[in-house]
């Protein structure tokens, strides 16, 4: 399969947002069933309006890149954020549709990531995932391109 890596543009919006919301449910379903509903419910509430939200902030951020990976359409997205004082990129969002998954356009758009972190002088990459089952084949995708998880443990509950 072919697959280009663009900026991302204004008229792109619409198709990013979808699938990011369609990549995404699975690992919200995870996340409620860990968290349980109450405290998904306090903490995420309605994670289709946050999450468009999320995306639509991250994408017309100006001190944010974005770029889109296509293949016979829009694939995927990442985005990418620069702090030039800690020499640091951090791979922000990342998301490749579900019926695009598993062909290689989650590692194009790391290795493009990289390579934009690199050229601007960055020493090191970030990229933060949960350690929820549905966030399992993200995890996955970040070791097979080299990174090394350090594990953090966040503790909710209702009050």
């Amino acid at each position: 399969m072919d697959i280009s890596i663009r900026a991302y543009a204004p008229e792109d919006r619409e198709a990013v947002v979808g699938l990011a919301l369609r990549a995404w449910e699975p690992v919200h379903a995870s996340m409620e069933k860990v968290l349980g509903t109450e405290i998904y419910a306090l903490t995420v509430g309605d994670w289709r309006r946050t999450q468009t939200r999320d995306v639509q902030a991250d994408l017309d951020a100006e001190e944010t890149r974005a770029w889109v990976a296509v293949t016979d359409r829009i694939a995927g997205f990442a985005t990418v954020k620069l702090d030039h004082k800690e020499s640091t990129g951090e791979l922000h969002m990342l998301a490749v549709d579900p019926d695009q998954q598993e062909r290689g356009v989650g590692a194009a758009l790391i290795r493009f990531a990289e390579e934009y972190m690199r050229a601007e002088g960055m020493k090191a990459a970030l990229i933060s995932t949960g350690g929820d089952p549905g966030h399992a084949p993200a995890r996955a995708a970040y070791e097979s391109a080299g990174y090394t998880g350090l594990p953090v443990v966040n503790y909710f509950k209702a009050l």
